[in-house]
């Protein structure tokens, strides 16, 4: 956090389109959930939610656990890899879905419109998926087979099935859409 201080800015934003949602979110699933920075901010920020963090690394899952130790009743750890297919099986359904800087993990931008399907098949009616990442363009990054750029993130976002997308925040190369 004291490399990227500003990304407070895009927790703030995530804590508040979660208790904007148009229905209550009980049970959130972060994708790539790392050491924990954006689920300890969401926990603290709404109050009865439970929270999945889903993360490859053991190592991850480990700092996120030391992290969030204040919340180990609400928050459920899965070790997975969201580039394997199968990932989301039985994890249930969710009223919302949160990535931030992972998707580029990809590692190529043609896989997006697959995760973000798959993402909407573990929504409920009505759910909401906020997914935060880098784009290419101006003040964004330079490889256009890893990052989309930002319209691109919102065709991606369409394309998989999600009927309403919206940029609300962009800033340091990153850009968190709303799509429901």
């Amino acid at each position: 956090m004291s490399k990227r201080p500003w990304r407070t800015e895009f927790f703030a934003e995530f804590a508040a389109k979660i208790a904007a949602a148009p229905q209550t979110v009980h049970r959130v699933l972060e994708l790539g959930s790392g050491p924990g920075f954006l689920a300890r901010h969401l926990l603290e920020a709404i109050s009865g939610m439970s929270y999945v963090a889903l993360d490859f690394s053991p190592a991850m899952h480990q700092l996120a656990a030391e992290r969030l130790t204040v919340f180990e009743q609400r928050v459920r750890f899965v070790e997975r890899d969201f580039k394997q297919e199968s990932w989301y099986q039985g994890l249930g359904r969710f009223d919302c879905v949160v990535t931030l800087q992972a998707v580029h993990e990809l590692r190529h931008k043609r896989h997006a419109a697959q995760l973000h399907s798959q993402v909407r098949s573990v929504l409920n009616d009505g759910g909401v998926y906020l997914v935060c990442d880098h784009f290419v363009g101006d003040q964004g990054m330079t490889n256009r087979q890893l990052y989309m750029t930002i319209e691109e993130q919102k065709e991606t976002l369409g394309a998989a099935g999600f009927d309403r997308v919206e940029a609300i925040l962009t800033k340091n190369g990153l850009v968190l859409h709303r799509a429901c």
